[in-house]
């Protein structure tokens, strides 16, 4: 089953961390990625820039109309992702549960089974 492992992100409280524990978090993804490897789960990870350098695209009157920066005022964005490919929900979740953000109150990470990909998945 593939799950989508998410990270949102709150740029006050990443901005608040130490440098210690900006390295700290930066060597636990590193782990987690070569744990994840060396296990087969892994399918892909991408980490996304900040979403003020984002565009949105919407489409009026049969036109692209591209505006820049977020969609949504909000303080939380997505940050970046893990598609990772386990036995059940309960691994995706454990999986989760290891990734350091998870350990840093105002940080989240959400896991999202995968609806389909190049064509049906097992339920």
């Amino acid at each position: 089953m593939q799950f989508l492992i998410s990270m949102v992100i709150n740029p006050s409280v990443l901005d608040a961390l130490t440098e210690e524990e900006k390295t700290a978090l930066g060597e636990g993804h590193g782990r987690f990625i070569q744990a994840l490897k060396q296990s087969g789960e892994l399918i892909t990870t991408q980490a996304l820039v900040d979403p003020s350098q984002a565009a949105v695209v919407t489409v009026r009157n049969g036109q692209p109309v591209v505006t820049d920066g977020p969609y949504l005022e909000a303080k939380e964005y997505l940050g970046g992702f893990y598609l990772v490919d386990c036995e059940d929900k309960a691994r995706a979740i454990e999986l989760a549960a290891q990734i350091p953000d998870a350990a840093i109150d105002g940080l989240g990470v959400e896991v999202r089974q995968v609806m389909f990909a190049d064509g049906p998945l097992e339920a």
